[in-house]
């Protein structure tokens, strides 16, 4: 029989306590076991250790540390341009300021889907989501947990880690709350100018087009309407001089009269 103390210094490592008896068979002794070694047992708080503080103040002091990163590197597929936060970047401003306040980024469980898909090109390519359940650990060891997804496209086999490198950079943008430094949109205006008119002129192919449906030319008058152009004169498909509204309204009332016979 062993002590509530002694059962909790098992439960804790730092005895002998060996594996869970198995069913139908006697314990064995805890001296069958040798020791099991405290590893923070003979630690000591040096100068150059980060200050023991639960985990969400060494995080808030990261974030404070952190700042901003911005946008440097710049994707251009030839269809596309962007600038982004690369996963690299991103780690590299987080990872010193981490180490300084004692603070571990850990992946903890991993959930990969996967689905065989295809370039623009048509050459085979594999996709892969994950959501990773993250534990940012604190010095004295308390745990936040997180979670964050993370997507990739990859020929061949590096389609789960590059999936889990974005699903990281997520987690540390998100988490931190990291701005980019870029200039706030709301800083800059623009003056609108009036929107240009659309000519009267530009709607005769349109209108003499046979394909024209009866509801995209009651569309075309209603447009030149609103830009006050029904009275002005166009040359009609017989090469006269008629008011485009009424070209309309004549063309329309033809073809309506030429479907019904």
């Amino acid at each position: 029989m062993t002590t509530i103390a002694e059962r909790a210094a098992a439960a804790a490592g730092r005895t002998g306590a060996g594996p869970a008896p198995v069913p139908g068979e006697e314990p064995r002794p805890a001296e069958d076991f040798a020791a099991v070694p405290d590893p923070m047992a003979g630690y000591e708080h040096g100068d150059d250790d980060p200050e023991l503080v639960p985990v969400h103040i060494a995080w808030i002091r990261v974030r404070k540390d952190i700042r901003a990163i911005g946008k440097t590197e710049q994707y251009n597929d030839g269809y596309s341009r962007y600038n982004f936060r690369g996963v690299d970047a991103t780690v590299q401003a987080f990872a010193p300021v981490t180490m300084r306040h004692g603070v571990s980024v850990i992946p903890h469980k991993v959930d990969a889907t996967y689905r065989d898909t295809k370039t623009a090109k048509g050459k085979a390519t594999r996709e892969c989501t994950v959501t990773v359940t993250w534990h940012i650990v604190g010095p004295r060891g308390d745990v936040l947990v997180a979670q964050s997804q993370g997507e990739a496209l990859d020929s061949g086999d590096k389609g789960t880690a590059k999936a889990q490198s974005v699903a990281l950079r997520v987690l540390l943008l998100n988490a931190g709350l990291v701005p980019t430094g870029d200039p706030d949109p709301g800083h800059s205006t623009i003056d609108r100018g009036e929107a240009s008119v659309r000519s009267a002129a530009s709607y005769l192919d349109e209108i003499c087009n046979p394909g024209t449906s009866a509801g995209r030319l009651r569309q075309i008058h209603f447009e030149l309407k609103q830009a006050n152009q029904l009275r002005a004169l166009v040359t009609n498909e017989v090469g006269d001089e008629e008011p485009i509204g009424d070209m309309v309204v004549r063309i329309g009332k033809e073809r309506a009269a030429g479907g019904a016979e």
